[in-house]
Parts: C-alpha cells; sequence; structure tokens
C-alpha cells in the first residue's frame, strides 16, 4: 500500500471525496454504514446517482438492511467500473446485472468479492440479484432514470412507448376497482394489500408487520367508523392513515381468521408477504380493473410508494 505525500497530485481527489462525505446528499450522512471504502466509492459517484443511491438506503426498512444493500451495491459498482470503465451506474442495463449475477454464481468474479474466483451460493446470487434490482426499479420509480434511448431502463422493466411512467388518478381508480373484483374471488387479502399500498404507498416490510391490533376504530357509536391503520415508517415512527371504509368489510374478513399479534396479510402458504407477491397482486388487480396489459405491467410497490410521496 502506497500514500500520497500532503500536498501531492492526489490531494486534491482526497479533498473533493471529503467535501463529498459532507455533503447531505451522500452516503456518508447515514449513521451506521460501513465500511468506510464502500462509502466512499459511493460518494465518488457524480451527485445525482448518490442522491439516488442515498435515498434508496434511507428507504431500506432497518440498519441491517441498508447495510447489506449497500455492500451489494458496491461490489456491483467495482465489477461495472472494471468491467465497462466509463458506464453510468443508472446507465447499467439488466444485461449487466445478470451478466454480474452469472458470473458471482460461476466463480468468474474477480472484484468486488471477498474471495476472488470463489462461487457464490445460489441463495447468494439470488439475494443479490434482488437487491440490485429493487435499486433499480427504486431509481426508475423516482425518476432518477427517465425513459428514452439515451438511458438504459432498470433490469427487468418492460419496454412501453409512448406511455408515461407516473400512474394515472384513472388507473388507480380502475386498480381500486381491481381490488374489489379480488376481493369477490376470495383473494381478501391481496384485495387488502393493493388497497393498503394505494392509500399508504406501504411497503412490504411494514405490511408484513401488520396485526389486527394495529386497526383502530374510531367513534364506535357510529354506523361506519372512521378505521386508522398504525405502522411503522422507514425511521423506525408510528404513523397512522385512515383506511378506505370500502376496505373495511375485507379487514372484518382478515380479523375474524387472525389471532392477536398474527400477521394480518399472509401470502396463500403462509409466509409474510414479499414485494415479488406484492407486485402479482397490484399486476392482478390491474388486470381486473380494467387497466391495459402494458400498463399493469409497470404496477409495482415502488411506483405506489413514489406517488403517494409526491
Amino acid at each position: 500500500m502506497s500514500y500520497a505525500p500532503a500536498g501531492g497530485a492526489n490531494a486534491p481527489a482526497a479533498e473533493a471525496r471529503a467535501a463529498r462525505r459532507r455533503s447531505k446528499s451522500g452516503v456518508g450522512q447515514i449513521a451506521g454504514l460501513r465500511p468506510r471504502a464502500d462509502v466512499e466509492l459511493i460518494d465518488s459517484l457524480d451527485q445525482h446517482t448518490r442522491r439516488t443511491v442515498a435515498a434508496w438506503l434511507s428507504d431500506r426498512p432497518s440498519a441491517a438492511a441498508r447495510q447489506a444493500c449497500l455492500q451489494t451495491l458496491a461490489a456491483f459498482v467495482r465489477w461495472l467500473q472494471a468491467a465497462e470503465p466509463g458506464l453510468g451506474l443508472l446507465a447499467a442495463t439488466g444485461a449487466h446485472l445478470d451478466a454480474y449475477c452469472e458470473q458471482a454464481r460461476s466463480g468468474a468474479l474477480t472484484v468486488g468479492v471477498r474471495n476472488p474466483g470463489k462461487a457464490l451460493s445460489g441463495a447468494t446470487v439470488t439475494k443479490k440479484h434482488r437487491a440490485l434490482s429493487s435499486f433499480y426499479w427504486f431509481a426508475w420509480s423516482i425518476g432518477a432514470i427517465r425513459q428514452g434511448a439515451a438511458v438504459a431502463r432498470p433490469a427487468g422493466e418492460p419496454q412501453v412507448a409512448d406511455h408515461p411512467p407516473t400512474i394515472t388518478r384513472q388507473e388507480r381508480r380502475l386498480l381500486r376497482h381491481g381490488a374489489s373484483r379480488l376481493a369477490e374471488d376470495g383473494r381478501v387479502a391481496e384485495a387488502v394489500a393493493v388497497a393498503l399500498i394505494e392509500a399508504t404507498g406501504a411497503g412490504a416490510a411494514a405490511l408484513a408487520c401488520l396485526s389486527s391490533e394495529d386497526l383502530h376504530a374510531v367513534g364506535h357509536g357510529s354506523g361506519d367508523p372512521l378505521v386508522l391503520v398504525t405502522m411503522r415508517d422507514d425511521r423506525g415512527d408510528i404513523v397512522s392513515f385512515p383506511v378506505p371504509a370500502w376496505v373495511h368489510p375485507w379487514l372484518r374478513v382478515l380479523s375474524s381468521t387472525r389471532s392477536a399479534g398474527d400477521p394480518l396479510i399472509k401470502q396463500d402458504d403462509g409466509r409474510p408477504v414479499s414485494t415479488e407477491w406484492l407486485t402479482t397482486a397490484l399486476q392482478d388487480a390491474g388486470s381486473a380493473g380494467g387497466i391495459p396489459a402494458p400498463r399493469t405491467k409497470l404496477l409495482h410497490p415502488w411506483k405506489l410508494r413514489a406517488v403517494n410521496r409526491a
């Protein structure tokens, strides 16, 4: 290891890195992230990219999740810089992500891994792919990656020409109608999940933690009391949202089948809800509600979350 003398050729770069770490838009401002090498690598990226990464990491449900996502993304950045120098993180395509995961699975990675040349397990590669796909979905949903020939779409994002990425008010109305259709078909858990995502922008982590004890009726003497659902936001604070009246019957159905403390919304096999399960529920509701197929494919929890935060 070599060290540049004070005031040497590397001094301006070091000062720039320090300035970036002090910037409020950098991941260096997020408490608990390590190692410093990963933090400094991300903060060395252009301002637009590091702001996007910082927003994504801040949106993770826990400190452990933020840490794991930082390490995964930093490893991918190192590989991308070696594989295709000059290509920005937000310009990577699904082909890059697939190539990276394939090399990880076959043991061909030589950068960004603790043991170069050692194949990673299928489960580990799947976790990496899921985390990276989540980043690109998030970047796309907040407009950090925009449609157009000059910028590549995130992994798995369908090519849809002449359709704006933002979910319209009419599409949200159709999505609510589709949720009702799911409930009529006996898919009450999916219907409630879709309704809560549309109304609150809640993510998988928040929905997976909900129980009947998180539902609070206000005004018991009235025929149809106001129902509030409480959940924790990404900072761990408790927040409350009103539940639309048309969702109340579905909540009563689910609550009647759950014991105290039992998750309110579960997958058919009893497992906690996942982003993949919620995405399927949204897309099924979109189809049932009459949203055109090309637009239905765009439905994703992050998209509803971004719209509700706007």
